[in-house]
């Protein structure tokens, strides 16, 4: 339950943090990298060396893949239909396809389900989430933009992204039955413990909600399409094509509903694809997506 209450009570400092601080975007780039370069490589020592590797663990880091390839289908053919520009459909097939599943979705996810929870979750966000934005996002604000990216960039950006090498570096220790060190243990932990309150200020510091563009009507497809659609796709596919259920099938549909990624808008804004919807989708989905997820954890039981 202290979990719980510490999602909100850390977003809502961040949000405060925007106003009575003089350089709100610096603490929160400086949060980030510590995200980065220090939490994330930690989760994985701590969680992957130990998790159970079963077939039905690619479902859920499947959950990623599905959600994108069908934004990029349905917003790609919504585009062409209703003849929205390249800039908007490019923005929703990225933003909207793609879940804060590390940031908010881990936090949560740790506060739901507890640590069993968090090892799906982290598989979900390393093999699924940061290949896609690190990877195929980039390819796609590449075809609806006139930025360029080129091959090499790509492939350099992924393997040299420290949560991704010690993604690698876990899962070999896994394979190969090598324990974390046990003097790392206790670093381990205590950094692990500042997941929440470092991730949910983080965001905090980074929400922006511009009131007047809150009717476009291409913040609600996008967000109908994240908190409600791809989840139910998700949860559909999952327990009744599959026979999902348990552990896996709630983190699967939790994860899938989280709000939109806030490094997939990112790429939409560096790429000049349609910047203040992409900041709305973010801004707004994140709060939105309390309430929604909220709804997703109490239908799953």
């Amino acid at each position: 339950m202290l979990n719980i209450i510490l999602i909100p009570v850390f977003l809502f400092l961040g949000i405060l943090l925007q106003k009575i601080i003089s350089a709100p975007g610096k603490l929160a780039r400086n949060l980030n990298n510590f995200l980065i370069y220090i939490i994330l490589p930690a989760l994985a020592l701590k969680y992957l060396p130990t998790i159970e590797l079963v077939p039905e663990l690619a479902l859920p880091v499947a959950t990623a893949w599905i959600s994108f390839s069908l934004s990029w289908i349905i917003f790609g053919w919504a585009g062409k239909k209703l003849g929205w520009s390249n800039s908007i459909t490019g923005c929703l097939i990225i933003t909207a396809g793609l879940a804060n599943t590390s940031f908010v979705g881990i936090p949560i996810v740790q506060a739901l389900f507890g640590e069993d929870g968090v090892r799906i979750a982290f598989l979900i966000d390393q093999a699924g989430s940061f290949i896609i934005v690190s990877s195929i996002a980039i390819i796609v604000a590449s075809i609806y933009s006139s930025n360029k990216k080129r091959k090499r960039d790509i492939t350099r950006k992924i393997l040299t992204f420290p949560p991704f090498i010690f993604f690698l570096l876990a899962m070999l220790m896994n394979i190969l039955k090598i324990k974390t060190p046990v003097f790392l243990q206790l670093p381990l932990e205590i950094i692990v413990f500042t997941l929440t309150p470092v991730a949910l200020t983080s965001v905090g510091l980074q929400v922006k909600v511009d009131l007047k563009s809150i009717k476009s009507k291409y913040l609600w497809i996008g967000l109908s399409y994240k908190l409600l659609f791809i989840p139910l796709v998700i949860l559909l596919l999952f327990r009744y094509l599959f026979k999902l259920e348990g552990l896996i099938l709630n983190v699967s549909v939790i994860e899938t509903a989280m709000a939109p990624m806030i490094t997939g808008s990112i790429i939409a804004i560096s790429n000049n694809l349609e910047p203040k919807l992409a900041s709305l989708l973010v801004g707004v989905g994140i709060p939105l997506s309390f309430f929604t997820l909220g709804l997703w954890y109490w239908y799953l039981g």
